[in-house]
C-alpha cells in the first residue's frame, strides 16, 4: 500500500497527513502561519514511545506530584488509599489526553491550530489565551520553588548563619520582603529555562530523555538510602488511616479524585504541540500511557515511603523533599539532591508550562511572534503575575488559581473531543487551517458554537465558586448556591456539559461543512 494524494494533501498509509509542496508553499497568510505553527514534515516526525515515556517521567517527577499523597494522608486516607485515588485519576485524565493528541500525530499541527476546527481561523485565539494563561502561571510558580531550591541548596551549603542565608532583604511588588539571595536564585533558574526553550523543541527533547532516567535513579536512590538509614520502611506504611473504607472515606474521595485529576488537566488540551512530532499513533498512545499513570503513581509512593523512613531517621515526618535534603549530612549527598530537585523542577517546568504558550502566543500574531519569542513573553508574564504572592496564601492558590481554571480548560477540552471525533470524524482539511478564507471561516473567523458551548460550560463548573467558612475572598455561600456541589467537580462538569451543548448545536444547527472523504485520492509517484 502506497501513499496518496488528496486534495493538497500527502496520506500515508498509517493515517498521518502532510501537505504537497504545492500546497504548503501557498501557506503564505502572516496572520495564520509562520515556521513554527506549520505542519510538521513527516521527515521530522521523529519522536518514539521513549520520548514520550521520557517525556512524562520528565514532568511527572517534581516537587509538587512528590507531596500529592501527603496532602490525601493529611485529610485522614491511609497511604495506600492515597495512592489508589492519584493513580486512578491519572488513568481518567489520559483518556482525552490521547484523544485530543490524536489530530498533533495525524496532521502534525499544535493545539492552537488545532483548535481552529472548533472555534474558526481566529476565534481560537480564545481558547489558546487561556491555556496560554494558566502556563504562565504555573510557570512562574514552578520557577519560584526551582529558585527556592536552589537558595536551599546554598544555604545548607554555606551554612544557616551564611552571609547567603542572612542577605538583606527586600520586596518586589506586594510581597513580602526576601533575602536578595533568593531573588537572584530565582533569576538564575529563571534563566535557565528560558536558555533551553530558545533552542527549540529539539533541545527540549534532548533534556527529557536524558532528565528520565536521571530523576529515576535518584529518587530511588534516596528511597533505599532513607530505608537503609531507618532499618526499615517507618510507621506511616502500618499506619491504617483515619477514614477507613466507611461512609466517610466515600465522602471526601470523589473530590480529592478532581483534585487529582486537574493536577495535569490542562496538559490534556495542548499535547498536540507534543504529538506533532511522533513517529506513529501507537508509539505516541503506548508512551503517555505507560509515562503518565505509571510514574504519577509511583512516584507519590516513593514520597509516602520516604517520608515514613524519616520518622524513625529525624524523628518527625519530612514531606517536602527540599527539607529532607537540607538534612543530609553527607556534602556530595546533599549537592545531589538538591541539584536533582532543580532538574526536576525545571524538566517539569518547560514542558509543561513553556512549550505551550510559545506556541499559543505565537498563535495570536504569527508574523511577530515566533515560538522563542512566545517563550519570552511567557517569561516575562510568568515574573509578572508574581507567583511569590499565590503560593503565600493557601486559600488564594487553591481557590483563587487552582480551582478556577479547571472549569475553563475542561470545557475547552469537551469542545475539541465533541468537533474532532463526533462532528468531524478526526477528518480535517489541513491547508484550511491556515486560511482566512477557507473551510474553517465560519463569521469573521469565529464558530459562535463552540464559543457559546466553552461559556456555557465554564459558567456552569465556575458559577458556584465558594471557599471555606472564613477562609479568603470568595463569598462562603458562592455565586450560584445552588451550584456549588459542581464547583468541587469543575473539571469534569466544564467538560461534560461543553461536549453535550456542542455537539447538540452541530447536530441541530450543523456547520457547511464539518468534514470530508478522504477515501478518494491518487497514489504518489
Amino acid at each position: 500500500m502506497t501513499a496518496r494524494t488528496f486534495d493538497g494533501e500527502i496520506v500515508l498509509p498509517d493515517g498521518r497527513h502532510e501537505l504537497t509542496p504545492e500546497a504548503d508553499a501557498a501557506l503564505d497568510d502572516p496572520r495564520l502561519h509562520n515556521a513554527d505553527l506549520a505542519p510538521v514534515p513527516i521527515t521530522r516526525r521523529t519522536w518514539t514511545t521513549y520520548n514520550y515515556l521520557a517525556l512524562w517521567v520528565g514532568m511527572s517527577i517534581n516537587i509538587p506530584s512528590w507531596l500529592l499523597a501527603s496532602g490525601l494522608v493529611d485529610q485522614g486516607m491511609a497511604w495506600y488509599q492515597a495512592i489508589i485515588t492519584i493513580g486512578l485519576a491519572n488513568v481518567i485524565v489520559l483518556v482525552p489526553m490521547l484523544l485530543i493528541s490524536h489530530a498533533g500525530t495525524k496532521y502534525g499541527i499544535p493545539y492552537p491550530v488545532f483548535a481552529r476546527a472548533a472555534f474558526g481561523v481566529f476565534g481560537a485565539n480564545l481558547p489558546a489565551l487561556i491555556r496560554a494563561g494558566v502556563a504562565c502561571g504555573w510557570f512562574g510558580i514552578q520557577t519560584w520553588i526551582g529558585g527556592g531550591a536552589v537558595f536551599a541548596l546554598f544555604t545548607a551549603l554555606l551554612g544557616a548563619d551564611s552571609w547567603w542565608a542572612t542577605a538583606d532583604k527586600f520586596a518586589i511588588g506586594f510581597g513580602d520582603p526576601q533575602p536578595w539571595t533568593l531573588w537572584l536564585s530565582f533569576a538564575v533558574f529563571w534563566a535557565i529555562n528560558i536558555l533551553v526553550i530558545l533552542r527549540g523543541m529539539e533541545a527540549v527533547k534532548r533534556f527529557e530523555n536524558w532528565a528520565a532516567p536521571f530523576l529515576i535513579a535518584v529518587f530511588v536512590g534516596l528511597l533505599l538510602f532513607m530505608v537503609f538509614q531507618a532499618g526499615g520502611l517507618g510507621p506511616i506504611v502500618n499506619e491504617p488511616g483515619k477514614l477507613g473504607w466507611g461512609p466517610e472515606f466515600w465522602a471526601i474521595f470523589p473530590i480529592s479524585l478532581m483534585g487529582m485529576i486537574a493536577f495535569w488537566s490542562t496538559l490534556s488540551l495542548n499535547m498536540p504541540d507534543f504529538t506533532r512530532f511522533g513517529r506513529s499513533q501507537r508509539e505516541q498512545a503506548y508512551g503517555q500511557a505507560l509515562g503518565l499513570p505509571t510514574t504519577m503513581t509511583l512516584f507519590p509512593l516513593v514520597g509516602v515511603l520516604t517520608t515514613s523512613a524519616t520518622v524513625i531517621v529525624y524523628g518527625s515526618a519530612i514531606w517536602n523533599p527540599v527539607d529532607l535534603a537540607a538534612k543530609l549530612d553527607n556534602a556530595i549527598l546533599l549537592i545531589l539532591a538538591m541539584f536533582t530537585l532543580a532538574v526536576a523542577t525545571l524538566s517539569t517546568n518547560i514542558a509543561a508550562n513553556v512549550v505551550s504558550p510559545s506556541y499559543d502566543f505565537s498563535n495570536v500574531w504569527p508574523s511577530r511572534i515566533s515560538f522563542r519569542t512566545g517563550g519570552l513573553i511567557t517569561g516575562v508574564i510568568g515574573i509578572l503575575i508574581q507567583p511569590w504572592m499565590l503560593l503565600a496564601s493557601s486559600d488564594l492558590y487553591i481557590f483563587t488559581w487552582l480551582a478556577f481554571y479547571g472549569g475553563a480548560t475542561g470545557a475547552i477540552a469537551g469542545v475539541l473531543i465533541a468537533d474532532y471525533w463526533l462532528v468531524r470524524r478526526t477528518s480535517l482539511h489541513l491547508a484550511d487551517l491556515y486560511k482566512a478564507n477557507g473551510m474553517y471561516r465560519y463569521a469573521s473567523g469565529w464558530n459562535w458554537k463552540a464559543v457559546v458551548a466553552l461559556a456555557v460550560g465554564a459558567f456552569i463548573a465556575l458559577a458556584g465558586a465558594h471557599s471555606a467558612p472564613g477562609a479568603g475572598p470568595f463569598p462562603v455561600d458562592g455565586y450560584v448556591p445552588l451550584l456549588k456541589g459542581v464547583y468541587d467537580y469543575s473539571w469534569v462538569a466544564g467538560l461534560v456539559v461543553a461536549f453535550v451543548v456542542y455537539f447538540g448545536l452541530e447536530r441541530f444547527i450543523p456547520s457547511r461543512e464539518v468534514a470530508r472523504s478522504e477515501v478518494a485520492g491518487q497514489p504518489v509517484a
